[in-house]
């Protein structure tokens, strides 16, 4: 019987790290937690039986019943809903958000990391940058530019590029010093040939950690805005938003912040697990 060794060599990437991501519990956790997000969130116009908007004053504050399933809002909106349709802004900021921090991080980080005559002067902005937490960051580029969804998502991907930055820079800064990056530089191969054919393709395992675990940070981030009122505005149905005018009826209706803030706890929680999960199965010391 051929040994885990050969077996592991005999199998394509993609499916030997499928393999490894089956084999761990904390990412197929993660991995269950997001598919039931992303379920709800696409087939929201099917699993939701009352429109998002609509208003019914005679059912305002109505308890989780058959009829209405995580209740109704101080307008008579189902929740249920809103809680679906707000999903999809949530999950939409995070993955527009994310995707252009990773892609203005990888490439300061990797250009910043190979001509290291500018590294002193990026990793100083950088790391003024990273000094503040995402979330205070983000209010004072608000504060500048004024609230609303765009605006916030503007704000996270300044507060979220510093991160990528410095991992892919690190990264950089280690590969670009092994003999084959030596060796092709040596045979006058064009500096941007090197960094998209063997630098980069080298560093892509960090940088899927990092982005999915920012995913879920993003998501908490963009919550806490419009829980502060900075980010998405009334009437939008954004989990944040529906958590900061629930709370004014916490007595009466705990419904109202109870269900945005479980999708909040859903899509974050499976962000990190699966994040967790993929930073062991490529680690190259873990799966030794």
């Amino acid at each position: 019987m051929p040994t885990d060794l050969a077996r592991a060599k005999s199998q394509k990437p993609a499916s030997l790290i499928w393999h490894r991501i089956h084999k761990n519990k904390t990412a197929m956790i993660g991995c269950i937690l997001l598919l039931i997000v992303i379920f709800a969130v696409v087939f929201a116009p099917f699993l939701a039986s009352y429109p998002v908007d609509k208003m019914n004053f005679k059912d305002r504050f109505q308890g989780p019943s058959l009829k209405h399933f995580f209740g109704t809002d101080d307008f008579g909106r189902d929740i249920f809903a809103r809680v679906l349709f707000g999903g999809r802004i949530s999950l939409v900021t995070g993955l527009v958000t994310v995707a252009v921090s990773s892609i203005f991080g990888v490439m300061i980080g990797t250009i910043t990391g190979y001509y290291r005559k500018i590294d002193l002067y990026v990793m100083l902005v950088m790391d003024t940058l990273l000094a503040l937490p995402p979330l205070i960051l983000a209010i004072a580029i608000i504060a500048i530019f004024g609230p609303g969804l765009t605006n916030a998502m503007m704000a996270i991907v300044i507060a979220i590029i510093p991160r990528f930055v410095r991992l892919v820079r690190s990264s950089v800064l280690s590969v670009r010093e092994k003999e084959y990056i030596e060796a092709v530089h040596a045979l006058g191969v064009p500096d941007y040939k090197i960094l998209l054919k063997h630098i980069i393709p080298n560093i892509i395992s960090p940088i899927i950690v990092l982005t999915t675990i920012l995913f879920g940070n993003v998501i908490l981030v963009s919550a806490s805005l419009s829980f502060l009122g900075l980010g998405a505005q009334p009437p939008a149905p954004e989990w944040g938003a529906m958590v900061n005018v629930g709370k004014s009826y916490l007595t009466q209706a705990w419904w109202m912040s109870l269900f945005p803030g479980l999708g909040i706890m859903l899509a974050v929680l499976g962000f990190n697990l699966l994040g967790d999960g993929l930073r062991d199965v490529l680690d190259p010391k873990m799966n030794k």
